[in-house]
């Protein structure tokens, strides 16, 4: 997991096939459910897009973890994926 975070954010869709195949396996090494501090340290790692579907798979291991991560609505112009995040979870009633 560490290694994930010290990569920092997803590539854009201009990447290359290595450096997302290699996000991709760093991502799957990630044991599931993850703890609160994992989950809090994951969210920093959305990029600009979807990165081909990875942010999507990120963005399920973080609802791995106990709780909702972002408790409150993110700033207007706040990441789409941390927007996201919140949706999700005042939608599925974890959030009111």
């Amino acid at each position: 997991m560490q290694a994930f975070v010290t990569d920092g954010p997803l590539p854009d869709w201009d990447a290359s096939d290595e450096e997302i195949d290699r996000r991709v396996a760093q991502l799957e090494a990630i044991l599931k459910p993850v703890t609160g501090e994992e989950a809090r340290a994951l969210v920093s790692c959305f990029g600009p897009d979807d990165c081909y579907g990875v942010a999507w798979t990120l963005l399920h291991l973080i609802e791995t973890g106990p709780s909702p991560v972002l408790a409150t609505d993110p700033v207007r112009d706040a990441n789409e994926w941390h927007q996201r995040l919140y949706l999700r979870a005042v939608n599925g009633g974890l959030i009111p």
